[in-house]
């Protein structure tokens, strides 16, 4: 029996988008929350969490855009002019968000202040640029025959600016989780509270996100049984385990604040993610270029990605296991004298 290549590669970039919005997305959200903190004390404690990990998290972004450029040329080619603008205003916030990760560590009063804004605007840029991209890619990209045949600023609408929003505060809310599991006293306390308000904010922008999605395409309402102002049963209740999750994960997210758990938190904000992640890919699966090409109709050639398949599944493996390696080694709580820097 001959292996789905397409099918497999739509699972491994989906997978690797996931990944990356999951672990990126705590450092990011450390980053955005950089401006709250007590004092430089306390900023250098979250920014030695994530020391160990925020450039391993960025490879899965590289994955993904790499394995869609590899994988599926066309989708690449009518998605990446769509949406030019945000892309490249998320890569040069990441590039000085990454500039000012190593400066601040050496910078002197003025200069650490500096990159510490740097660090905080490129962390919020490249969050709200993510949430730009996320909303466009929703909403549909306009396609003349397979090249992309709508306007430079297609992606900037109000539905998008919502998205973008309630990614920051997802974000906010990852990032909060994580400091709560990895650091103690005063600034474990601020992050509880910190998680109490971007929780409900993600709360809030996640059900506004997701109503609004309703009316962005029909075909993401039709999928939903939402037609003609009302609900088809038939059709929603096979859903309703997506939106379940989420709040599942909500619940674990209260519960873990209110009992003053230290990994709870996380694990239920990643439930919500995984929860809005699942949900969009019900919105438009199979198609790649929403909602006019398919994964099918964007794949390379069977020969390339079988090829291309070798390397994946020897380099993959790689980086899974260097990735949990780095994690459990650097696992346990931060204190100012870690020095991971």
């Amino acid at each position: 029996m001959s292996l789905d290549l397409p099918l497999i590669w739509a699972v491994i970039i989906a997978t690797a988008v996931l990944l990356y919005v999951l672990l990126d997305g705590f450092d990011l959200g450390v980053g955005i929350l950089f401006p709250f903190a007590r004092g430089p004390a306390d900023r250098d404690v979250m920014m030695d969490t994530i020391a160990p990990v925020w450039d391993g998290n960025e490879t899965w972004l590289v994955l993904g855009g790499g394995g869609l450029f590899a994988a599926f040329p066309l989708a690449y080619s009518a998605i990446m002019p769509a949406l030019y603008i945000p892309v490249i205003l998320m890569l040069l916030a990441l590039i000085l968000r990454g500039v000012a990760f190593e400066f601040r560590l050496r910078g002197r009063r003025r200069g650490k202040a500096f990159w510490t804004a740097a660090f905080a605007g490129g962390s919020l840029t490249a969050a709200i640029a993510q949430g730009f991209i996320l909303g466009g890619f929703i909403q549909g990209i306009t396609l003349d025959g397979v090249a992309f045949g709508g306007q430079p600023f297609d992606w900037l609408t109000p539905y998008t600016l919502l998205v973008s929003v309630g990614l920051v505060a997802g974000y906010a809310l990852l990032g909060a989780t994580w400091l709560i599991l990895k650091t103690k006293d005063e600034l474990h306390g601020d992050a509880r509270r910190w998680a109490w308000i971007a929780g409900g904010a993600t709360a809030a922008l996640l059900t506004a996100v997701s109503l609004a999605t309703l009316f962005v395409h029909p075909e993401v309402a039709s999928r939903w049984g939402y037609t003609d102002g009302g609900f088809d049963l038939g059709r929603l209740i096979p859903h309703l385990p997506i939106p379940a999750l989420g709040f599942i994960g909500l619940a674990i997210l209260v519960i873990g604040l209110r009992r003053h758990s230290h990994a709870w938190p996380i694990i239920g904000a990643y439930a919500v993610f995984l929860s809005g992640y699942i949900g969009l890919a019900a919105g438009f699966f199979p198609n790649i270029v929403p909602y006019d090409m398919t994964f099918r109709q964007a794949a390379s050639q069977d020969n390339a990605l079988g090829l291309m398949l070798v390397g994946v599944g020897i380099l993959l493996p790689v980086i899974l296991g260097y990735t949990i390696w780095v994690y459990w080694l650097f696992r346990g709580k931060v204190t100012p004298d870690a020095g991971y820097h």
